[in-house]
């Protein structure tokens, strides 16, 4: 409990970061923009996707599974 409390503010911090840094590079235009688009698009996905599983997914999962292990120890 105690490691999953201190890795919430640098995992939300790690994902503002890079899509403060992406999100301009989608809405660009001029040269080369299409070329960053189709870079930027892929990467803004992973992002979200890791901080949404990392956040919300994984302590679900870890809960039941230790669940499971406490309730077969008793």
């Amino acid at each position: 409990m105690y490691g999953a409390v201190r890795r919430i503010r640098p995992k939300i911090m790690t994902v503002s970061v890079i899509l403060a840094g992406l999100i301009p590079i989608m809405f660009s235009h001029g040269t080369g923009a299409d070329i960053m688009k189709r870079i930027a698009a892929p990467m803004i996905g992973g992002v979200v996707t890791s901080a949404i599983l990392e956040l919300l997914i994984y302590p679900v999962i870890y809960m039941i599974w230790r669940g499971r292990e406490f309730r077969g120890s008793e």
